[in-house]
């Protein structure tokens, strides 16, 4: 066999998380099985691999952050944990057969398009050359940890790791540890560090809506009826859904239901924080979800304990054994943590994609990426994303969206071969109406509100989050309308 068959295929995805075996199963389902998955990392699970820090979980209800065709009636608790999702993805990848399909190591740097043989050929950073017909990016929005750009980080003596790198090999009993940033995964991982550091020093530079966490072990009784009776579980899981779905009232601005919601908040803050300055540093001047609202039962409680302080200062630098503050106040550490999230507005970075007449995507994405219902781009046909631009979700289940997509995606493979084009693009009329739609509709959210947030790029465009409810982006992709494209055979 040469080596241009070996390194051929109909269908290449990138990535292995939610999105990427969601795709990969649904080709199994249809009967593709000539696919690759591209993994940079030697395991799948994409951020639930990567995300081990302790205390990681999920922050949507189990039985909704989890696939429709997939139940699992036996979840441990309402919201799991990150060991839980990733046993979840194994055995999803087990049983559909998917691990044969995998690359692991193997990160690709660039992928071009071949506009004469409707191609897409990549390139890996290893010097592997492939093709295929069809590219899926399931790379996702938080695969690439953002780290502060402070002086003298570089000169620290001490260990200092990023939380989705978390280093179990260094313990952090009885040392000085610092955690910059307050997001949401150090809501997470700092009262689990709060109870082993001898100091914990939180520096914080904008404080986070936290509202309680509704989480607790599932009954034995009711694992069982989950198992027994498939239809108690489908209810469960629609109750879950509507009950999210409504939440996005809160997420618009001057509503009765983000009153509702700053109301729960507030007493949440109230319940747990009594030291009247303590109190004010952590009070958020700007509405409710305008930043990500995290939830947590033991976050600001843990910032009560002796051995914890809120910082509000700005760091002026970093020194070899510790931080000064911008009011010139040394705290000496022996650790550091970067709770500074990911750079989620880079949505394919770092790999190079060229498209149509040697298009550069990061120059048709100069001004912010943006794709056609979050998943095509014109001039880069046969381009599918997954949990693409504007496509992220503040009150429900990103899974719930990426099935959506791959629905989308699977009826635009069956257009293709019924067809038998060797191409399809979509054209930069709908592209335009659709996005210019997107960002008219953003403007009365509260993401809009004049906060700074991971939504936004640095001129200030949301190129996330979706504008409305889920049940709106199913319709609006339940198949493909061929008319939006350019078809060439």
């Amino acid at each position: 066999m040469n080596a241009l068959v070996e390194s051929s295929y109909t269908v290449a995805i990138i990535g292995t998380g939610f999105g990427g075996l969601c795709m990969a199963i649904q080709l199994k389902k249809a009967g593709i099985n000539s696919f690759i998955i591209f993994e940079k990392n030697e395991h799948l699970g994409g951020t639930w691999h990567d995300n081990t820090y302790p205390g990681a979980a999920c922050d949507v209800p189990s039985h909704l952050y989890s696939f429709s065709f997939e139940a699992k009636s036996d979840w441990t608790r309402k919201y799991s944990d990150q060991k839980e999702i990733l046993e979840y993805l194994e055995y999803c990848a087990e049983k559909y057969k998917i691990l044969p399909h995998i690359r692991f190591n193997t990160e690709i740097e660039n992928a071009t398009f071949d506009e004469g043989l409707g191609l897409w050929r990549f390139s890996s950073t290893k010097g592997e050359n492939f093709t295929s017909k069809i590219f899926v990016s399931a790379c996702g929005q938080l695969n690439r940890p953002a780290y502060p750009k402070i002086p003298g980080i570089e000169d620290f003596q001490g260990v200092q790791f990023h939380s989705a790198r978390w280093n179990h090999k260094y313990d952090l009993e009885a040392k000085r540890v610092a955690v910059i940033g307050t997001g949401a995964s150090a809501i997470q991982f700092v009262p689990q560090v709060a109870k082993k550091a001898k100091e914990l020093i939180v520096f914080q530079r904008t404080p986070a809506w936290v509202v309680s966490k509704p989480d607790r072990a599932y009954l034995a009784i009711e694992k069982s009826l989950f198992k027994h009776i498939p239809l108690i579980q489908k209810l469960h899981r629609g109750q879950i859904y509507w009950w999210n779905e409504i939440r996005f009232l809160s997420f618009q601005q001057n509503t009765l239901a983000n009153k509702l919601f700053l109301w729960a908040a507030q007493r949440h803050l109230n319940q747990n924080i009594k030291d009247p300055e303590l109190k004010a540093n952590l009070t958020p001047d700007y509405p409710l979800g305008c930043k990500r609202i995290l939830l947590s039962n033991d976050y600001l409680e843990s910032l009560t304990k002796n051995n914890v302080k809120v910082v509000t200062d700005n760091i002026l630098q970093v020194e070899n054994d510790g931080i000064t503050s911008s009011k010139n106040k040394f705290y000496p550490v022996d650790a550091i943590i970067y709770g500074t999230g990911f750079q989620s507005t880079d949505f394919l970075a770092p790999m190079k994609i060229y498209g149509r007449k040697g298009l550069d995507l990061n120059q048709a994405w100069k001004e912010g990426a943006e794709a056609y219902l979050g998943i095509t781009i014109t001039g880069f046909p046969n381009l599918f994303l997954l949990y693409g631009p504007n496509t992220n979700l503040g009150h429900n289940s990103i899974i719930y969206m990426i099935e959506s997509q791959v629905r989308y995606i699977m009826s635009s493979i069956k257009a293709l071969r019924e067809k038998n084009l060797r191409f399809l693009d979509v054209k930069s009329e709908p592209h335009r109406n659709y996005n210019n739609e997107v960002q008219r509709r953003l403007k009365t959210s509260v993401w809009a509100a004049g906060c700074t947030n991971w939504y936004t790029n640095a001129a200030g465009k949301n190129t996330n989050n979706w504008p409305s409810f889920t049940f709106e982006y199913y319709w609006r992709t339940y198949k493909i309308n061929l008319t939006d494209y350019e078809l060439v055979t």
